[in-house]
């Protein structure tokens, strides 16, 4: 599922200085061994480090940072809670999980490959995150409902903003106008 490229990573230290990553892992698993590194080579120039990640790879590093020294993450429209938007997938493409687990990997309509070996993986490995967090949550995410997104801040003590009339993708002017500013108000 989602084996296509996705977006990068921001690990940021405290007094502004942006560095960009970007990551080649495709897969959960992947980024569990490339993360760290990544953290780790920008982490010992720093004294502290905050993440900022959006949709799969806020799974990405949820999944693979979260025993690292972070002082701060932000996310936008990130996927929180894998297992459940695999299940959802499934649903959408009328994918039985005896067929998935039959095929191991099955190609959808709207472009995305559900995965069996991506499925047991979300289910073996659930998401444990206990740094201070700030999200970004459009209104009308089409790949993690408000209820998913609200456990999870919940469970994790997490901030949540939402912006009104809005999918998962942060993309126009107005759009980027609003994460700036959001991120801006959540750093101080």
């Amino acid at each position: 599922m989602m084996n296509t490229k996705t977006e990068g990573n921001t690990f940021t230290k405290k007094i502004g200085q942006t560095v960009y990553v970007d990551y080649t892992a495709q897969f959960p698993w992947e980024a569990k061994e490339e993360f760290p590194l990544l953290f780790n080579s920008i982490y010992r120039n720093y004294k502290t480090v905050e993440v900022i990640a959006n949709s799969i790879g806020a799974y990405f590093a949820i999944n693979a940072l979260s025993n690292q020294q972070i002082e701060k993450a932000y996310f936008i429209s990130p996927v929180v809670d894998m297992e459940r938007l695999i299940a959802d997938m499934m649903i959408w493409a009328n994918v039985t999980e005896d067929e998935l687990k039959e095929k191991k990997e099955i190609q959808t309509t709207f472009g995305e490959t559900l995965s069996w070996d991506y499925l047991c993986y979300a289910r073996e490995n659930p998401i444990i995150w206990e740094i201070p967090t700030h999200i970004l949550y459009g209104e009308k995410d089409n790949l993690t409902a408000y209820g998913t997104i609200f456990e999870f801040v919940q469970r994790t003590n997490s901030t949540l903003s939402i912006m009104k009339n809005r999918e998962h993708w942060f993309h126009t002017d107005e759009q980027m106008k609003f994460l700036d500013e959001w991120i801006i108000k959540s750093s101080k």
